[in-house]
């Protein structure tokens, strides 16, 4: 029995092998609708996804959807009829490292970097002359003050910003309190890539669940489309070097 632990190793490691290379899940019939409805752009040769959808006959507004962490532009698949009713164009793109966009590993994530993102796409719609309004959430907050910063400042390339809503984003580092498994993620150390390998959906959803109110809860299907756009591209595996850049 002086070896018992070497018969546990020869369990465990097969079955941490499987573990670990559990694919994806698949796309809901709502996910994929979403994916197959959007468009690819080529920034810096990572691809980045976006929709851009045409809405209200007669008007000239254009809004850009900037989504929140650690989600992807499918936040706002419940409000994106309603806000192509009242705006001519409605756009959303997934940040590099999220959703469907490309999430390189070994990749030095920033919020700069993310704000060049947006100018490009604005640059790739020939919008660059138009003004454009910016709704906002968590993660996209951040990004939306560097590029209202840019606005000001009229730096080049500096989309043209008509209005700016921001929406439940840690915007006053004194007042911001991140959760346990961000901190653990941000600086875990050597740890951090431990802890994105064996995250799985339960922990995820539970986690998730925290941000949201009583009476607001996502749906068991809500909780799996933003898991299977998170695991999309090993998404999972490049969470903590894209969550250092949130605080």
């Amino acid at each position: 029995m002086k070896e018992w632990w070497i018969q546990v190793g020869l369990i465990a490691v097969p079955l941490l092998a499987v573990y670990l290379h559990i694919p994806p899940p698949n796309l809901s019939p709502a996910l994929y609708t979403w994916r197959s409805t959007g468009a690819f752009f080529t920034y810096q040769e990572q691809r980045i996804f976006y929709r851009d959808s045409w809405g209200a006959v007669g008007s000239s507004d254009v809004v850009i959807l900037l989504h929140g962490f650690p989600t992807s532009s499918y936040d706002w698949y419940k409000v994106w009829e309603g806000l192509t009713q009242r705006f001519q164009r409605v756009i959303a793109l997934d940040f590099i490292g999220f959703g469907f966009s490309d999430k390189p590993r070994f990749h030095r994530y920033s919020i700069f970097e993310q704000a060049s993102i947006v100018e490009a796409l604005v640059n790739h719609l020939g919008l660059i002359d138009q003004k454009v309004n910016l709704l906002s959430h968590d993660y996209g907050d951040t990004v939306a003050q560097e590029l209202l910063y840019r606005y000001e400042h009229r730096r080049q390339g500096h989309i043209n910003i008509g209005s700016l809503c921001l929406s439940n984003g840690g915007i006053f580092p004194e007042t911001h309190h991140p959760r346990l498994i961000q901190k653990l993620l941000k600086d875990g150390g050597i740890f951090s890539p431990v802890l994105t390998r064996l995250m799985n959906f339960y922990f995820f959803s539970k986690g998730i669940s925290e941000v949201f109110g009583p009476y607001t809860q996502p749906s068991e299907t809500e909780y799996w489309d933003m898991w299977t756009a998170l695991r999309t591209n090993d998404g999972n595996l490049v969470v903590d070097s894209w969550i250092s850049i949130k605080f």
